[in-house]
């Protein structure tokens, strides 16, 4: 089950997101960064600001109505990038590594798709380590091509993330 993050949740988002991004990343990024990267990109105030922005959506996957996993999706000025017109970000999916395997991560993804049909876009996005090539067979699977590529920064480390889109929507 898919559902929306409640205000109140965040702190629960914020503790989720910082594991997952350890689970993820954190052989890969010194530990100075990863501190910088949670009291920055991932402090309550942040969270708070970007749930609240009216172009960008929070929600948690649930594995026996616990939250094990989250997503985060953005559209018109709160995407990451503006190549693309009419355009939906698909920008954070994360499982805590315990619920990997069951699906989950595919879940949010079809959820996040069907979310960028229902609403009209012509083009879903999103970015993706250079290194992540489990995630870019996942990605490209689905019809996915790269495009274009950005820095991602974690305090003083620089990745390459690659940017990879997918028409879901002809032209209006």
């Amino acid at each position: 089950m898919i559902v929306e993050i409640k205000k109140q949740e965040l702190p629960l988002l914020r503790e989720m997101a910082m594991q997952t991004f350890r689970e993820t990343f954190g052989e890969f990024i010194k530990e100075a960064d990863l501190d910088y990267f949670y009291t920055h990109d991932l402090a309550l105030e942040t969270l708070e600001k970007e749930w609240g922005h009216p172009e960008s959506a929070y929600y948690f996957v649930l594995h026996n109505r616990q939250p094990v996993g989250f997503l985060k999706v953005n559209w018109g000025e709160a995407q990451t990038e503006h190549e693309l017109e009419n355009a939906f970000e698909i920008q954070r999916i994360y499982v805590l590594k315990s619920y990997q395997g069951y699906g989950l991560g595919k879940a949010l993804f079809e959820f996040a798709l069907e979310k960028a049909v229902a609403g009209g876009f012509s083009w879903a996005w999103l970015g993706v380590w250079e290194k992540n090539f489990k995630a870019q067979k996942f990605y490209f699977k689905y019809g996915f091509e790269r495009f274009s590529e950005h820095e991602y920064v974690t305090g003083e480390t620089i990745d390459i993330d690659w940017l990879l889109k997918k028409r879901i929507n002809e032209e209006k």
